[in-house]
């Protein structure tokens, strides 16, 4: 350390590793009580979906194609706000809505530039972890009792260590159909993005003397219609070159095959390129795998074929199964071989700690997995909600005083605080006893055949397969529709909770793709109700009312002093485009 200073900082949780894992397991640690630090060794938030890499945030919708997928909960909760405050989706604001959700959270303190250089482990136990603000010269000291590995690469743990896998693990390894037939080291490899833009006249490239040269031969198998940006197949590493180890060198060589392929598009067959040039081309290459850290159970490609729903479950996953090439762009076989699921998979709590670190929780693209079932879970959205539930149950073990392990001890509990936040545990409902609004009696203005009034509390907050699972409205009249909840009885309500309809078979993500971006409605869903009032009512008569305008959110907090009433009524006077009022759930405390 040089004589320099340490500043020591003592947290509840620290999360390291500020990808979209890190954010949402940060935002739920803080959320729920535990004094939070979010440590990121860039400038910018994102991980991947950054200004830095701009690859769109994958999940269990498949792009869209699997109906009613999409991840909600904290992920959803930033998406919609990037839809309304960055209409041009551009990565930059994008960085800055994620920048603000952190900043301005209570009880999380964000430290961007600050990389972890040492971990103090003793007793299988993590005591502190050492970093370096680079943009300060500042080195910290961080003790927590519980830490959280976000960091993709799995450093945390294995500085800590903890045991872990790499590479790819043959057929006997786990009895897995699709693995390869012996076991072997190989990863899949990092990527470089860029994004050309049409300038309205014909713009010449010269070739840099130091890229590549491909031919179409070159690139068989490889899409590369789409020339606005590219492209996930320019992939190297995993091979001889390590994709930790060889990072530099691996920049070094994706830049070449950047410049190659655009050389290609620009100067070789007919690409309808003539008018394009590069604007942006990354230079931070996005990673897919390396450490996959060992958990109390091992995901298997098994598991996510059969659609299994775990008793621990508290997350899910549905991206195919998206194995990669090995050696990427350096051959000329197909890049990836997608493995698709028929459904949905739960993922359990037990990959999501160390075996073996007492205080170690592991979220992203890192958690106990095979490279197999991996190939599914390492997708952002997926990423994302893993992140959520190990940000609630590290909160939970600070709250209990207990070590990740024994959270399988409350795991209903964890499975219900998740559901109340608007996460989506398949085969999980909610059965919460402090929601009063359980046992009221539903009444509604009108609803369509499928979609009665009942359903907000049925316990499921998104349409699976048949069951709608929402109150959705007639067409609306000039007076709107509204939804009542009597409770037979006078009761004390501090608390409205209401999911309302944002079409989980939407993507929202932000992306360089104009094909990805083509196929979504730009703007707020317009299923989202947009205008609504909260009435409350001693029999006949109204004792208070809440109007809110302009709403762009799914979920929705209303808190209140103590309010003592016998119904609550909600009425919706507009959406932000659809004809009918949509609902999900209301939860009443």
């Amino acid at each position: 350390m040089s004589g320099r200073k340490v500043i020591n900082k003592k947290y509840d949780v620290v999360a390291v590793g500020g990808g979209m894992s890190g954010i949402c397991a940060a935002i739920a640690s803080a959320r729920h009580g535990a004094k939070t630090a979010l440590i990121q060794n860039r400038p910018v938030l994102g991980g991947n979906a950054s200004s830095e890499i701009r690859m769109h945030i994958c999940g269990a919708d498949c792009h869209g194609t699997r109906p009613d997928a999409r991840e909600t909960g904290i992920l959803e909760e930033i998406l919609l706000e990037n839809r309304m405050r960055n209409p041009n989706n551009s990565f930059s604001v994008f960085d800055t809505v994620l920048w603000e959700k952190t900043t301005f959270q209570d009880g999380l303190e964000l430290y961007l530039n600050t990389h972890m250089t040492d971990v103090i482990a003793e007793n299988n136990t993590i005591r502190k972890v050492i970093a370096c603000q680079l943009t300060t010269e500042k080195t910290f000291s961080f003790e927590a009792d519980i830490f959280i590995d976000t960091t993709g690469d799995g450093t945390l743990a294995a500085l800590a260590g903890a045991e872990y896998m790499t590479g790819r693990e043959g057929k006997d390894v786990f009895g897995e159909k699709y693995a390869p037939d012996k076991s072997d080291k190989y990863t899949m490899g990092n990527t470089l993005l860029f994004k050309a833009v049409d300038m309205g006249r014909p713009v010449p490239f010269e070739k840099p003397f130091w890229a590549k040269t491909y031919t179409e031969e070159d690139l068989i198998y490889r899409d590369h219609d789409e020339i606005t940006s590219g492209y996930w197949w320019v992939e190297l590493g995993g091979d001889e070159l390590d994709v930790i180890t060889d990072g530099e060198i691996l920049r070094d060589e994706l830049l070449k095959a950047v410049y190659g392929v655009w050389n290609h598009i620009k100067n070789s067959g007919n690409h309808n390129a003539e008018n394009y040039c590069l604007d942006w081309v990354g230079f931070l290459p996005g990673k897919r795998e390396s450490r996959r850290i060992t958990g109390d159970y091992i995901l298997k490609e098994q598991d996510l074929l059969a659609g299994t729903v775990f008793e621990d479950a508290v997350a899910y996953g549905g991206w195919p199964m998206d194995m990669h090439v090995v050696g990427g762009l350096k051959t000329r076989q197909k890049p990836t071989e997608y493995i698709h699921l028929e459904d949905c998979y739960s993922i359990p709590y037990r990959c999501l700690y160390s075996k073996n670190i007492n205080n170690l929780f592991i979220g992203g693209r890192a958690i106990s997995a095979s490279h197999m079932a991996f190939g599914s879970t390492r997708v952002m959205g997926t990423c994302a909600v893993v992140g959520q539930a190990v940000g609630t149950a590290a909160a939970m073990a600070i709250e209990k005083g207990i070590t990740p392990r024994r959270i399988l001890d409350h795991i209903k509990e964890l499975q219900q605080r998740l559901l109340k936040d608007d996460c989506y545990i398949p085969g999980v409902k909610n059965e919460d006893i402090n929601d009063i609004a359980r046992k009221a009696t539903i009444s509604c203005s009108s609803s369509i055949p499928g979609c009665e009034c009942t359903n907000v509390t049925n316990g499921i907050s998104r349409k699976v397969k048949d069951k709608s699972n929402c109150w959705i409205s007639d067409v609306m009249g000039d007076n709107g529709e509204w939804i009542e909840l009597d409770f037979n009885e006078t009761v004390n309500v501090q608390e409205v909770h209401i999911k309302f309809d944002s079409n989980l078979s939407k993507e929202l993500t932000p992306s360089i793709s104009d094909k990805v971006l083509s196929q979504q409605h730009p703007g707020i869903p317009r299923e989202l109700v947009k205008d609504y009032v909260i009435e409350f009512y001693n029999g006949s008569t109204l004792i208070k009312s809440k109007e809110i305008t302009d709403n762009y959110l799914r979920f929705r907090i209303h808190r209140f002093d103590y309010i003592s009433c016998s119904s609550i009524r909600i009425k919706v006077l507009s959406t932000n485009g659809d004809n009918n009022a949509r609902i999900f759930e209301i939860r009443v405390y």
